[in-house]
């Protein structure tokens, strides 16, 4: 499976990358996936 998925990410990283015009997108995109990220982990921590 992730074999299948690894590639999946790596396309959608690159595309959400592409999508962004300057620093600041990106900074913005960065931490949303960051959030996504921890959210789904389940560690939610408020600095």
């Amino acid at each position: 499976m992730i074999r299948k998925t690894l590639p999946l990410v790596a396309a959608l990283g690159l595309l959400t990358l592409g999508a962004c015009n300057t620093v600041n997108g990106v900074g913005k995109d960065v931490r949303s996936a960051g959030t996504a990220v921890s959210d789904a982990s389940g560690q939610n921590h408020k600095k």
